[in-house]
């Protein structure tokens, strides 16, 4: 039995799914936060956080290495940590840093701080040669705009260190870029209470489906899972509206695909993590979105572990406990796999989703529904969706249409509406 350490987390589905898969695996955990507050208000499900849960919960600063280092370290002689993981973005590098420091398995934590910085990223793949769009690199709007000029619009404008797709969006001209800028200096500190990079990240608008290739990396060797494929709608943002496992992509498309993301985690250097890689597939072939080193979210490792048998919030744990992961699929009698998500039409408050009456159909493995009295938020990230709802299916590339099918069913009444 291991007992892994877990670093904050999101408060979405992996904050559920990795405790259940640590206790599945005959592991055990504690649990560090510097808010538990944060949790106790998040609760996925009815009654306490799953994280809270854990053999212990520690109260300590996570925001600040120097303070929580040395503290863990103090501790690891009386509780005896085995491995050190989280699944926010935000603690990543985090992690990795305890995890050297107290002499455990984990990634290297320079490559963990170089994918988790969007622009660092960009850098260290095009100085390796993987195919990516042409970007530029600012910190001021008169950089971005002389950036625009060498790039061309429309072009795409990111933080380097949010999550999500915050404040990722399109911008067409001058107007919208500057537009951008200023929304990105009105949110100087994450949702976390970090203070935020002043880079902006501009990049050539890619046009093509988007993919994402789900990757295992240990012992230096990278083992593909398989490939996602993405809606995206919300323009000028770039919201993920569904996903299907396996993608529907022609054999050789898959290989290419395939290559290039375990390129990108080559070149960065990433070992012993477990990566979440997305692309474009563009005229000119795949190119790099980004490059995530912890599992996919968005309920992605559910499907993969529905149509294959292979969990991997599990795989994470094992990982991170220096254990050989579990790759080998299993016949699970789904041959494809599907999430699709409740976008807000606008803003307001929730009088009620109505339609979940259709949601009883035997291929729905999953659905939740935002309750009455909730405020729902402006579609322009994937933090603001009112729902989900995941089915199964035994032929290949068919979940993601019945899916959709049956979010468009649903009807979302706002409490002035019935007022």
């Amino acid at each position: 039995m291991g007992h892994l350490l877990l670093v904050e987390s999101w408060v979405g589905a992996m904050s559920t799914l990795l405790p259940r898969a640590i206790r599945e695996g005959g592991h055990r955990f504690s649990f560090v936060t510097r808010d538990l507050q944060h949790y106790l208000r998040s609760a996925p499900v009815p009654g306490a956080h799953p994280l809270l849960g854990a053999d212990n919960v520690l109260t300590v600063e996570t925001n600040d290495p120097d303070v929580l280092l040395p503290h863990l370290e103090r501790l690891q002689p009386v509780l005896n940590f085995d491995g050190v993981a989280t699944s926010c973005d935000y603690y990543l590098a985090t992690a990795a840093r305890l995890a050297e420091r107290l002499g455990l398995p984990g990634p290297p934590p320079e490559a963990v701080e170089a994918a988790c910085a969007k622009d660092r990223t960009r850098r260290t793949l095009r100085e390796a040669g993987v195919p990516g769009p042409a970007f530029a690199l600012a910190e001021t709007l008169r950089g971005l705009e002389e950036g625009a000029a060498a790039l061309g619009y429309p072009l795409v404008v990111k933080p380097v260190d949010l999550c999500a797709g915050m404040f990722v969006r399109k911008v067409g001209d001058a107007d919208e870029l500057r537009e951008a800028f200023e929304a990105l200096q009105g949110f100087p500190v994450n949702a976390r209470g970090q203070q935020r990079s002043p880079v902006v990240l501009l990049e050539e608008l890619l046009t093509g489906a988007e993919v994402s290739v789900e990757t295992v990396t240990y012992g230096g060797r990278t083992t593909v899972v398989g490939v996602t494929d993405k809606s995206i709608a919300g323009a000028p943002w770039f919201v993920e509206t569904g996903h299907m496992f396996p993608a529907a992509l022609e054999a050789d498309t898959e290989r290419v695909v395939s290559d290039t993301a375990v390129a990108a985690v080559e070149a960065l250097g990433l070992d012993n993590a477990v990566c979440h890689t997305e692309l474009k597939l563009t005229a000119d072939g795949p190119k790099i979105v980004e490059v995530n080193p912890r599992p996919a979210g968005n309920q992605i490792t559910e499907l993969i572990r529905r149509v294959t048998g292979i969990d991997l919030a599990a795989v994470y744990a094992q990982v991170a406990l220096g254990e050989k992961p579990e790759l080998d699929p299993v016949d699970t009698g789904a041959a494809s796999a599907a999430i699709s998500f409740l976008l807000p039409p606008r803003t307001g408050a929730i009088e009620e989703i109505r339609g979940a009456e259709a949601l009883r159909d035997a291929a729905v493995v999953d659905y939740r529904l935002k309750p009455a009295g909730h405020h729902a938020g402006a579609a322009t990230s994937n933090n603001n969706y009112l729902g989900h709802v995941m089915v199964t299916s035994g032929r290949q590339g068919a979940a993601r249409a019945h899916a959709e099918s049956l979010v468009e069913r649903l009807d979302v009444r706002y409490a002035e509406e019935i007022g």
